[in-house]
């Protein structure tokens, strides 16, 4: 959420970031304001008409003492008037609130200053690659390869919940449970996050926390009548655990790592990268989140985005950093890189991890705070990326490390995980 301190210095300034996502934001400014102006207005005058009634209802007593009942009545009558307006006024100044903090909500963050201008993820600039683009002879995609050596049945899924979920079978399911391994003990051991392991149902607030709803409500799996959800990705609960909390600048940063099945309707996205496992309702994620002093964030986050390319670079997989530009970056984020992960079997790039600086957006939603130097309360900022997501980075994996035998050779510091070098029939 934006300080609203912000929009009523600089709202041309708020008007030129939120321009530069696209759509017709700017109107959302002037109603927030306009709303925001109503509200103070209400409050100024319902302190007026207090002090007036407070200064009659001491006369009241004055009156009664003197033996002036008719002139105290009087007065009285006017004291009702008063308490009357003084209601309306209340009643004014709450709804108008009601909608201000609504529309609040609905507003994106803004755009970092150094985001690349542009409309969509067409104005996306590839910033680095990594490795070689393997070339693979006649390369399968992962179903046919997943299906020949048995470690996907999606008919099974299908049988028992439906299009868009997964069985892992037998040395899937392994290598599935191996990968979740390798990448919480990279994270933990090698990078410094603390694991935790957090609940998958989410309550309403929490989710409000961090910029799920209200805009994405219709993409979430909702439970008891929308107060409770499954958790879209870890971010959710990993970040919400400092909802309400009021840190020591001497406990910054605060590095978080955890492992979760995340579950997305996946709304709107239908045709989209709908083959296999490379678009779920289900699926799993290592998510990586930090809580950091404002004047880190943005240094952190190449280094977040650096501890989700060591995945990659340590399996060995040829992947592209992107830059995503004012018109893609997420509704929540100022600063985003995708890491797209090379599919042979695709021809083509797929995401496998987004990391993103939110400012404090995330922050002032939950009211995370710590103490400065000065004894005053500042909100933090909070980071967070995949380290990585499951079905993609299987995908990748198995498409670039396919044999022409139809094995899969397994990356060297993945195989004391899986117990072996190969996957074959």
């Amino acid at each position: 959420m934006l300080d609203i301190k912000l929009l009523r210095e600089q709202p041309d300034f708020v008007k030129a970031r939120v321009q530069a996502r696209g759509g017709d934001l700017q109107n959302l400014v002037d109603q927030i304001l306009n709303y925001d102006e109503t509200r103070r207005k209400a409050e100024t005058d319902k302190q007026g008409l207090q002090s007036e009634r407070k200064t009659l209802s001491k006369n009241i007593g004055a009156l009664m003492g003197q033996g002036k009942a008719d002139e105290a009545e009087a007065i009285k009558e006017s004291v009702r008037t008063l308490g009357d307006k003084i209601a309306a006024l209340e009643e004014e100044s709450q709804a108008a609130e009601e909608a201000q903090m609504n529309l609040l909500l609905s507003l994106p963050n803004l755009p970092h200053e150094d985001c690349p201008i542009g409309a969509d993820e067409d104005a996306n600039p590839v910033v680095r690659e990594w490795g070689e683009k393997p070339t693979v002879v006649d390369a399968k995609d992962h179903v046919q390869l997943a299906e020949g050596l048995g470690l996907i049945s999606f008919d099974d899924a299908v049988r028992i919940a439906g299009s868009g979920f997964a069985v892992y079978r037998g040395q899937g399911a392994r290598l599935q449970r191996a990968l979740i391994q390798y990448l919480l003990d990279t994270q933990t051991i090698q990078n410094g996050y603390e694991e935790v392991n957090v609940p998958h149902l989410i309550n309403r607030e929490c989710m409000f926390g961090t910029g799920q709803l209200p805009k994405f409500e219709d993409d979430m799996y909702g439970l008891n009548e929308g107060q409770t959800f499954l958790a879209p990705t870890a971010e959710v609960p990993v970040t919400n655990l400092y909802r309400d909390t009021i840190l020591s600048e001497e406990q910054l940063p605060i590095k978080m790592t955890a492992h979760t099945p995340c579950f997305r309707r996946e709304a709107g996205s239908a045709g989209r990268d709908n083959k296999g496992i490379i678009r779920m309702h289900q699926f799993d994620k290592i998510e990586l989140v930090q809580v950091v002093h404002p004047n880190k964030s943005v240094e952190v986050l190449e280094e977040l985005t650096g501890h989700a390319e060591s995945i990659l670079q340590s399996l060995g997989l040829h992947y592209r950093a992107i830059e995503l530009c004012t018109g893609d970056v997420g509704f929540s984020a100022c600063k985003t890189y995708d890491l797209e992960v090379w599919a042979p079997g695709q021809g083509k790039y797929l995401e496998v991890s987004s990391c993103s600086n939110f400012g404090d957006y995330q922050a002032r939603r939950m009211k995370l705070r710590y103490k400065d130097g000065d004894g005053k309360n500042q909100f933090c900022h909070t980071l967070n990326g995949s380290g990585t997501a499951l079905p993609r980075l299987m995908v990748a994996l198995l498409e670039q490390y396919q044999q022409p035998d139809g094995s899969i050779r397994i990356p060297d510091p993945l195989q004391k995980y899986f117990g072996s070098d190969t996957i074959a029939k």
